[in-house]
């Protein structure tokens, strides 16, 4: 009796170690195996070296399907699946060297930056409440919240240039205030 499922039964003689059934297999499912291990890699390369894999292991591997419990086009979607898989985690895992980890920066402040951070900013601070309120509140609107000059003339109801000449003499005088 005859199979009419036709890539279970190249498979069948992929078993037997007909290498023209297998060029047949290859022709037929080869597309479809590639983009299954394409999207699972995005990478064109990976994708064909997993091919080669798939196929290599469909060729040892043939003899194990059964009929009766999946169809040959998911068996043979299961492996390149798989494979893929494998060489997704083979791929993430070969990026880590713990060699290289030692030399990595921690960019997180040390307690010693932490502390210097907290000083310099205390005097910025007091440096800040020294400066004329208005003046200091262009500043702060301008270095601290962001805004252009223009903004800040707009927010504060005054020409553009006297919100430049107030901050320029306000960064002077912040200037004196942090050198001390």
């Amino acid at each position: 009796m005859s199979n009419p499922d036709p890539i279970a039964e190249l498979l069948s003689r992929v078993a037997m170690r007909d290498q023209a059934a297998f060029a047949r297999l290859f022709d037929t499912m080869s597309a479809k195996l590639f983009g299954i291990s394409l999207r699972i890699l995005g990478n064109k390369a990976d994708a064909e070296d997993v091919l080669q894999e798939v196929f290599v292991k469909i060729w040892n591997k043939a003899a194990t399907f059964q009929t009766g419990r999946a169809s040959a086009v998911a068996w043979l979607s299961m492996i390149a699946r798989n494979q893929a898989i494998d060489k997704l985690r083979a791929r993430k895992l070969s990026h880590v060297d713990i060699e290289e980890q030692e030399y990595l920066a921690d960019t997180k402040p040390s307690p010693e930056d932490n502390a210097v951070s907290t000083n310099e900013n205390q005097r910025l601070k007091n440096c800040l409440e020294q400066l004329n309120p208005d003046h200091a509140n262009a500043v702060k609107s301008t270095y601290l919240g962001g805004l252009s000059y223009q903004e800040t003339a707009d927010l504060l109801d005054i020409p553009l240039n006297t919100v430049r000449t107030w901050i320029r003499r306000s960064l002077i005088s912040l200037q004196d205030c942090l050198r001390k």
